[in-house]
């Protein structure tokens, strides 16, 4: 009697409790949930992004109407962007979250001064954190593999003319650009700073040698650390190309309907960007879960869409079409290269910086600065 008992109480029992636990596990909210309930109070999240007007409509426009959290977009220069997160940084102000952009100007300027978290600290959605959704898996700009994330891997056409002034023929391999005809014609991003000027710059040292550069610096370029400036005096014909910029400064004109088209890649090949994709967490971020909501909504599917339809760059994410990129002289490295090839092509990591970009720039200071 008293174990018929029992076990009818024990049937009572779970009969009751179940549902309550079923309720609870349905209704408790997610760690997700949780984190973007904390990340709307806070209210904002300040992101430093290029510059580049649609990226700036399209990314406060969408993130606000997904998640109710409003972007302060900073936008300058990656590299202006980076001196004064440095800066503040050393007196102790903490007013950035993130920042994405060029990778050399964050190696150079913000990796040394230890106010970088570990990106994988704000990893939440599976979308972002599972390698498989990839294209080479999880790829890093620094050495230590935990600081500057690397969205983008593509090559670009990155030289620029004017339709009305020259014929993309008339320019099929590097060397074409010694001829006499093109002297105080052509304009160059300043390799001297940090930037896309920089990388090609050291990437020519790297394939043509040092004498090309002589050789080149001695066509009296038109140096230019302003990018809009430059892609406008190709656009007006002051110029007849300009190096080291790509589709995002020159968009504006594009759709404008100005004579600039980009160059078709030389016979010599061009190397594999990161592009304005290296992306970077601040220490003790003042919106520390509107970040990690940033985050994870950038670097997840919708966010490399936008990021890479805004920037006319290569995401690195399996799950983005890219195929459209070449309307506008861009591959994205997934369409195309294996891993083990964009490893032999990337100029974006620390350790190409250290062995191959920082000496291209120590020889254009050299050169250009007479």
């Amino acid at each position: 009697m008293k174990i018929s008992l029992l076990a009818s109480l024990w049937m009572i029992l779970c009969v009751s409790v179940t549902p309550l636990f079923a309720q609870d596990k349905q209704t408790r909210p997610s760690e997700w949930e949780k984190v973007v309930e904390a990340a709307q109070k806070e209210s904002k999240v300040v992101v430093s992004i290029p510059s580049s007007a649609d990226l700036r409509t399209n990314l406060e426009r969408t993130f606000r109407q997904r998640f109710g959290i409003q972007i302060e977009s900073v936008v300058a220069r990656g590299s202006a962007s980076v001196r004064k997160i440095a800066e503040e940084a050393r007196a102790g102000v903490r007013y950035f979250d993130v920042h994405m952009g060029g990778s050399e100007s964050v190696v150079s300027g913000l990796l040394p001064e230890g106010v970088l978290a570990p990106v994988t600290d704000s990893f939440m959605l599976s979308e972002v954190k599972d390698p498989k959704h990839w294209w080479g898996g999880h790829i890093w700009t620094d050495n230590a593999k935990k600081f500057i994330y690397t969205s983008l891997a593509y090559t670009t056409d990155n030289i620029w003319y004017n339709g009305e002034l020259m014929k993309p023929e008339q320019i099929r391999s590097f060397d074409d650009l010694l001829d006499e005809k093109w002297k105080g014609k052509m304009g160059f991003l300043d390799p001297r700073s940090p930037g896309s000027g920089a990388s090609l710059w050291s990437y020519l040292r790297e394939i043509k040698g040092e004498e090309f550069l002589k050789k080149l610096a001695g066509q009296k370029l038109v140096l230019g650390r302003d990018q809009r400036v430059l892609a406008e005096n190709v656009a007006k014909g002051k110029l007849t190309l300009v190096m080291g910029l790509t589709y995002y400064t020159f968009a504006p004109f594009v759709k404008a309907g100005l004579p600039v088209r980009p160059l078709p890649t030389p016979k010599e090949g061009v190397y594999i960007s990161g592009g304005s994709g290296h992306f970077i967490v601040m220490k003790d971020s003042p919106h520390p879960n509107a970040t990690k909501v940033f985050t994870n909504w950038f670097l997840g599917r919708e966010g490399q869409d936008l990021f890479s339809r805004a920037m006319g760059q290569g995401t690195r994410r399996l799950d983005v079409n890219t195929k459209w990129l070449s309307e506008v002289g861009v591959t994205a490295a997934k369409d195309v290269y294996s891993p083990e090839e964009y490893a032999k092509r990337e100029n974006n990591s620390e350790e190409k910086i250290e062995r191959v970009r920082e000496p291209g720039a120590a020889l254009a200071r050299k050169l250009l600065d007479q």
